[in-house]
């Protein structure tokens, strides 16, 4: 892994950023979570449901118009601005919304600032192929996850205790700073600045002027229904949008009611939550580490299907043994092993949508996939924090893994019948 950091720069860079400004995100994140048990007497699921809402709303307005014209510009200064936009606008909430009463103004922070995360995410997938050659995507994609997994831990680690004993102010600070130094970073790539160095010719200004006469012409409704419809044709693609929408149904699902859940059990606000969100990090990295090495022998298919299940019945095993036993060693063994299972989800995944994905299609299917899943996601997880006002959180949790375990071995039991099919007919 340090060699290949070493080999490509650029890279480097990129992955270095994402590092550092997801670390902020999920302090960011567990500050929230405090900041709403401070101001709510307790944590409750429909005030944690209300501000997540806030994070997902912009998927809707934003996305459709984001994957379009991610593709039109340069994708290191979309990543370098949406980092300094995101950065100015949390730090707001420390120096002048956290001592107001009302939620109001955070909630409209949180609004703008996922605003921009709607551009940087289909830009930061887009350029992993434009910095590193086509057969180093998985490891690529490897350790972009990775990053997540990584920054997860050290922030879940960090930002639990900083908050739980220093208030959400703090948490809020971080996450602004993460953010400048994630766009240093990027800033400081060796990649053509298209925005900044572009000396027009007169061919170069006519070769312009037809550009824009074909924009006029194609809108950009036509180029999201273009996007739209080519994430419909190609089956791969159409299969990892079923997988993630199960996927991130299931998440919104279970992530508010999994937090109060944890909450309840252990007695604490953030303390535990953090402990086991590093725990369950340390399995997602060994998971995607291993599928990284190995992953090249195994059908996507199968790894998304087997991993779906095992998934699935970890979460079902989590739910009850913690729901009997609150015990944090516990916990944290479960936790670990359930990051494992479903780790490589996420890089079987991403690696399918690269390889079949034309160049100039990739912001518009990360676009459309963003839009698809977070629909998912919202409406579960609405659903799910109604619904946790009247069923205890331990059975909407054993539900949950259990109907992830029915929709992964069914897929797995798909993919090999399909093999024993195309086996049969070679024989014959």
């Amino acid at each position: 892994m340090i060699g290949f950091l070493i080999k490509n720069r650029n890279f480097s860079h990129l992955w270095l950023a994402q590092l550092i400004s997801q670390f902020g995100d999920r302090v960011h994140q567990l500050a929230l979570i405090g900041l709403i048990a401070e101001r709510s007497s307790g944590s409750s699921t429909l005030g944690l449901a209300k501000l997540l809402a806030f994070t997902i709303i912009p998927v809707f307005l934003v996305q459709p118009f984001a994957g379009v014209l991610v593709d039109r510009w340069d994708k290191r200064t979309t990543l370098l601005i949406c980092d300094l936009i995101r950065g100015m606008l949390i730090l707001t909430i420390p120096f002048v919304f956290i001592f107001w009463e009302s939620m109001i103004p955070i909630y409209i922070v949180v609004f703008l600032s996922f605003c921009c995360s709607r551009f940087y995410v289909p830009a930061k997938m887009s350029i992993i192929p434009d910095v590193v050659g086509s057969e180093s995507l998985l490891k690529a994609n490897s350790l972009v996850t990775t990053t997540g997994m990584i920054a997860a831990g050290l922030g879940g680690m960090v930002g639990a205790f900083l908050i739980e004993y220093f208030g959400a102010r703090n948490g809020f600070l971080i996450d602004s700073i993460t953010f400048f130094i994630s766009a240093f970073l990027l800033f400081n790539m060796r990649l053509p600045w298209r925005l900044l160095s572009y000396r027009p010719t007169r061919t170069m200004i006519l070769q312009r002027t037809k550009e824009i006469a074909v924009t006029i012409k194609k809108s950009l409704w036509d180029e999201m229904r273009e996007g739209v419809m080519y994430l419909f044709k190609q089956s791969e693609i159409r299969f990892v949008m079923n997988t993630f929408f199960v996927l991130l149904a299931a998440a919104g699902s279970i992530y508010v009611v999994m937090i109060v859940f944890i909450q309840e059990r252990f007695h604490s606000v953030t303390k535990d939550l953090g402990i086991l969100a590093v725990f369950l990090v340390i399995g997602l990295f060994s998971g995607v580490m291993a599928y990284g090495k190995w992953g090249k022998n195994i059908s996507w298919q199968r790894t998304i299907g087997a991993c779906l299940m095992a998934g699935g019945l970890m979460l079902l095993t989590f739910a009850m043994l913690i729901y009997q036993y609150p015990n944090i060693f516990l916990g944290m063994i479960l936790a670990c092993v359930w990051g494992f299972t479903i780790g490589p989800v996420f890089v079987a995944s991403n690696t399918i949508i690269h390889l079949v994905s034309n160049e100039e299609m990739r912001g518009k299917v990360f676009s459309s996939m963003e839009i698809v899943i977070h629909f998912a996601f919202l409406v579960a997880m609405l659903i799910s924090s109604w619904v946790s006002e009247f069923v205890d959180k331990g059975w909407i949790l054993s539900v949950v893994g259990m109907g992830c375990a029915v929709y992964g071995g069914v897929g797995l039991w798909k993919t090999r019948k399909s093999t024993l099919a195309v086996a049969g007919v070679g024989m014959a």
